[in-house]
């Protein structure tokens, strides 16, 4: 699928300043060297369409074991389960928004998710259930449990990071303090 820019009057450098631009002409090619054609990001929602289809809504029942509450809200198909709740005045943990950390991680219990854009979670912890709520989409009715956000990060970076203690090297550190 190619979405097509339209060239702004102001911006195109091949359109003298005040002209306007040309009504339904949309651009192939380059303008000004800019690239003037949008590829779509493969398995990300595409626009509704003019049908008129309704888009399906799913129950979504977030087990919050930090605060010892249980959230049941309405997540249409093509929303973000964040999101919606925020809208919905309901408070789940979060920090980044863009599926990069582990705060919003939950465990699916049942139903089925679609994360496309959880770069946070490998597909190995995708596969065994993880997912975050930021860029989740609900695909079925969905219960989840918010789960520790530290244990989750060591699952998913821990092997990379050394082990066992932290040996101190002091002549090490005393030439490192003698270079200042």
């Amino acid at each position: 699928m190619l979405l097509r820019m339209p060239c702004s009057g102001s911006l195109c450098p091949r359109r003298p300043p005040g002209a306007a631009p040309p009504r339904g002409k949309l651009l192939r090619g380059r303008c000004g060297g800019a690239r003037a054609v949008l590829r779509a990001v493969d398995g990300l929602a595409d626009p509704p369409t003019s049908t008129g289809a309704a888009i399906p809504v799913h129950t979504v029942t977030v087990h919050d074991r930090e605060r010892g509450v249980v959230h049941q809200f309405q997540v249409p198909e093509d929303q973000y389960i964040l999101h919606t709740a925020e809208d919905q005045s309901i408070s789940l943990p979060f920090a980044c928004r863009h599926g990069c950390c582990t705060s919003c991680a939950v465990r699916v219990k049942s139903g089925q998710i679609r994360q496309p854009e959880a770069l946070g979670i490998s597909p190995e912890l995708k596969s065994q259930g993880y997912a975050l709520l930021c860029v989740g989409f609900p695909c079925s009715d969905l219960e989840v449990e918010t789960q520790d956000e530290d244990e989750v990060y060591w699952l998913q970076f821990g092997r990379y990071f050394a082990r066992g203690p932290v040996e101190r090297d002091d002549y090490a550190l005393e030439l490192a303090m003698a270079d200042e």
